[in-house]
């Protein structure tokens, strides 16, 4: 049975400990990296730094020189802060067991999270054995690291996703639903799933699966829905709304999701248990109310009605009782505060490469 913290509780029991994330450079690991330390622990980043981060950044010829230069600024701010929080960085491929092992063997943690993954569905269809090498390659050699120091490691948390869980048959759905997801990305975290209960059912690996929603937040570069519309609007592009933008996502502040997944790291569990999270706000919002608020921070933003997308799961909101009642997490940021900040934010780092490169996309 765990015992729910407050955070001054969290801080206590996170002090010193030594926490590695595996693929944490990008948009959640960086965050959660700089949460972490917030609370005392001692962090390591294993990363290659090619997905989603400075390499793709560079070679993708797809990313316009405003964008690279806009995307370059975040990354760089992602390790300018990283490196003011004293957080460690292993330049390591984790889909090789020899790069992971010796990154870690260096650091000694006693507890990972795996969050190396591709970056969004539609990528991961493009590139199936790329994702599969990612986020299940990545995790078995994070696995097998716990076999060979088992009395090491005490705790692994999952990186999972939402979208394991396939079309919403709900409005609402719990950790208790069948997950049936549909195409790549989702069946590799959904077996990355499996993967973890396993080693927990035969090892007694203690574990927990933190299932995220339609993420949003500062120095995000991977174009979700939340970005690209701001983006949009401010070169002038209209905003697409599949269906009139009737759509609905379970959107979380980045702030939400670390708190989640660091309450998830630090609150004591029984021994050799497995729990699975709905870290989210935990009430779903439409496509449309998304647009609503990028128009009202960029008054010239257009939007636009088109054919809605038959392949797109139908979603909704997850349920997030199991995580307030176990891990004591309550949401703070609604999509009013949250976006409208993270808008006004971006805003302002575009105006400042505008002034850098005298070019003007509004």
């Amino acid at each position: 049975m765990s015992m729910v913290m407050a955070p001054k509780e969290i801080s206590s029991a996170l002090r010193g400990d030594r926490i590695a994330l595996v693929g944490g450079a990008g948009f959640i690991g960086h965050n959660l990296a700089l949460g972490l330390r917030e609370q005392g622990a001692e962090v390591l980043i294993v990363d290659n730094l090619m997905q989603n981060n400075l390499l793709a950044n560079i070679s993708d010829k797809t990313i316009d020189p405003f964008r690279r230069e806009l995307n370059f600024n975040f990354l760089r701010q992602r390790f300018e802060m990283l490196r003011d929080a004293g957080v460690e960085i292993a330049s390591a491929d984790a889909r090789s067991m020899l790069d992971l092992e010796n990154a870690l063997l260096k650091f000694m943690p006693s507890k990972i999270v795996h969050l190396a993954a591709i970056s969004s569905a539609v990528d991961a269809k493009k590139m199936p054995g790329h994702c599969f090498d990612l986020q299940l390659i990545t995790l078995r050699n994070v696995l097998e690291y716990t076999q060979l120091h088992p009395d090491v490691v005490n705790r692994v948390v999952f990186m999972s996703s939402s979208t394991v869980y396939g079309d919403f048959k709900t409005q609402t759905v719990d950790e208790n639903v069948r997950p049936q997801p549909y195409g790549i990305y989702a069946n590799t975290k959904f077996m990355g799933e499996r993967l973890v209960r396993t080693y927990n059912e035969q090892y007694g690996l203690n574990v927990a699966i933190v299932r995220p929603s339609a993420l949003y937040g500062e120095r995000c570069i991977s174009r979700r829905v939340s970005q690209a519309f701001i983006e949009n609007a401010l070169m002038g592009k209209p905003l697409l709304l599949e269906g009139g933008g009737d759509g609905r996502l379970d959107f979380t502040y980045i702030t939400d999701l670390v708190d989640g997944i660091v309450r998830s790291i630090a609150v004591e569990m029984a021994p050799q248990s497995s729990n699975t999270f709905n870290i989210t706000y935990g009430n779903s919002r439409s496509i449309l109310e998304l647009a609503n608020i990028v128009k009202d921070v960029v008054p010239t933003a257009e939007l636009q009605e088109v054919p809605r997308n038959e392949i797109k799961p139908v979603r909704g909101t997850l349920s997030t009782n199991r995580a307030r009642d176990v891990l004591g997490f309550e949401a703070k940021w609604p999509l009013e505060t949250g976006y409208r900040r993270y808008c006004e934010w971006y805003v302002e780092q575009w105006e400042r490469v505008q002034a850098k490169m005298g070019t003007n996309l509004s």
